[in-house]
């Protein structure tokens, strides 16, 4: 564990304020869940906590027969990194923060369907060069909160997405929103 060097004292309602720094640094915001840990020397942890996170193994499922079936590259996020990823380039995206674009479509709750050269086009991962030539993006709600969302994207400038896979991302993103919430 790092220390901080702040303290800060428990108020009569039983509450502790997160310094504005750290939640800064851990991309924590106002309404966000965390959990709480205790462990045997007495310690309270706060951990982030991912409604999609929860679902990993199911995610990376769902996520693999969608690719299988479209041929696409398929990626199921939550509000900070992407969780699950099946198709080619895997690699390029599992476990990477999403963009700072993406963070705010999620947070608008806006489905796009964007080719690279268009303004619409949502960079899907921070400060990097990215291969894909097409992308449908559909955000996922669970219990009236935007929470992640499903990406189909696809490197082969000559298959658009079309109706299909936009229906197929705004089904996927409609079933993982009430996975959560049962």
């Amino acid at each position: 564990m790092t220390p901080a060097g702040i303290v800060r004292r428990i108020d009569d309602l039983g509450r502790v304020v997160v310094p504005k720094e750290i939640r800064k640094t851990l991309h924590i915001r106002e309404g966000d869940p965390l959990e709480i840990f205790t462990d045997r020397e007495g310690e309270i942890i706060l951990k982030k906590y991912s409604p999609i996170g929860e679902l990993g193994a199911f995610a990376r499922q769902y996520a693999e027969a969608l690719a299988q079936n479209t041929g696409h590259i398929v990626s199921i996020t939550d509000r900070d990194n992407h969780i699950a990823v099946a198709g080619t380039g895997k690699r390029d995206l599992l476990n990477k923060p999403i963009s700072k674009t993406l963070e705010l479509l999620i947070e608008k709750r806006k489905m796009i369907t964007a080719t690279a050269s268009e303004k619409e086009y949502v960079p899907l991962v921070e400060n990097e060069a990215e291969p894909y030539a097409h992308q449908v993006i559909c955000p996922i709600i669970s219990e009236g909160d935007a929470i992640g969302s499903v990406i189909i994207t696809s490197r082969d400038e000559k298959i658009p997405m079309s109706e299909v896979e936009k229906k197929l991302a705004a089904a996927a993103a409609g079933f993982l929103g009430r996975q959560i919430e049962q």
